[in-house]
């Protein structure tokens, strides 16, 4: 294990994120990682008190940190559902961390809605572009509030970003690699897609790809998941299919993620599950999507050795049944991550 001390950002958010975010820190503290944490409010607490979601100091503080460690945003008490844009997408778009890399591993078949035994084994990892898109919040409305009202929502897709996000798809060492696009109804920007996939695909003749349609991806997701490695695909669509091999290997609530930029080390690591209001402050949230987030950031960290020994604890106490209910267990959160620290 590396000696230097790590700074690690800690941004719990709203709801959800305040109760999963501490179990990731417990566990981390007990793999015993040379880690420093500081911790920023961020989210709707600021915001009822009049203040940004995201002050300037904790943004400057967080980008200078080693890594951040994020929880969850969103609060129904705040009416502007486009808050969590002045956190989140700030963090992502002014650190370029282009890379979102959602891996899918099923721990125990317990978990899984596919009845085919044969089709269950699911490890595969989408990797999203993170940058551009239709997130990039271009267009507008105009004669709003009328029955004239018109809304623009505008696809950016550029050569470098996508040609950068195709290439990293190639760098994670699997023997598959499938691009997903819609470029049969998206013809410019899935024209731009399909060139640079032609090209890296020339340039990577080891490697087994592939091309399938997104409506074709989801369909093929759910009759037989085994058969992907990676998928590659834009901003929008690898959003909707990690929410979907998410729910092949337990739910959201044990679906981890990380946002990298590769080039300059910076990375932003966050459960997929949102703020989960229904069932926040009740004990109730589980912790493996978190906990197994901090195990992401530990191997992009450089302590791969310490990261697998997180993701064996978490899958251990899984396969026990020392888990939350919805993973079929009764425990509560703080016990869920109790149960995987003991397996540290």
């Amino acid at each position: 294990m590396s000696g230097k001390t790590r700074k690690i950002a800690v941004m719990p958010g709203d709801l959800a994120g305040q109760e999963v975010t501490p179990e990731a820190v417990k566990v981390l503290l007990a793999a015993g990682l040379p880690y420093e944490f500081q911790e920023f409010e961020v989210g709707a607490g600021p915001l009822l008190r009049g203040e940004p979601a995201m002050s300037e100091q904790t943004f400057r503080e967080a980008a200078s940190a080693d890594a951040i460690l994020f929880g969850a945003i969103g609060d129904p008490r705040v009416p502007d559902v486009g808050y969590p844009a002045q956190v989140l997408l700030r963090i992502r778009f002014e650190l370029d961390l282009y890379v979102n890399l959602r891996p899918a591993r099923l721990f125990h078949d317990r978990l899984s809605p596919i009845r085919d035994e044969s089709k269950r084994a699911v490890d595969l990892m989408v990797v999203r572009e993170n940058t551009e898109g239709l997130y990039v919040g271009a267009g507008g409305r105009i004669r709003r509030g009328s029955q004239d009202e018109v809304a623009i929502q505008e696809d950016v897709n550029t050569y470098r970003g996508v040609t950068r996000i195709l290439e990293h798809a190639f760098t994670l060492g699997r023997q598959k690699v499938c691009m997903v696009d819609k470029s049969n109804a998206m013809n410019h920007a899935g024209g731009l897609w399909q060139d640079c996939w032609a090209s890296l695909q020339a340039r990577h003749p080891d490697v087994e790809t592939r091309h399938l349609y997104v409506d074709a991806a989801a369909m093929e997701l759910v009759r037989d998941p085994s058969q992907f490695q990676v998928i590659v695909t834009n901003n929008l669509f690898g959003d909707i299919l990690s929410d979907l091999t998410a729910a092949l290997i337990g739910g959201m609530g044990v679906a981890p993620s990380a946002n990298i930029n590769p080039e300059t080390g910076s990375g932003l690591f966050e459960p997929i599950h949102g703020s989960a209001p229904t069932i926040a402050g009740k004990g109730l949230v589980n912790p493996v999507g978190a906990i197994m987030t901090a195990s992401m950031m530990v191997a992009h960290l450089g302590e791969v050795e310490q990261a697998q020994r997180i993701a064996d604890a978490v899958e251990a106490a899984v396969i026990a049944g020392d888990c939350t209910r919805d993973l079929g267990g009764s425990l509560s959160t703080s016990e869920a991550g109790d149960a995987i620290v003991k397996r540290l």
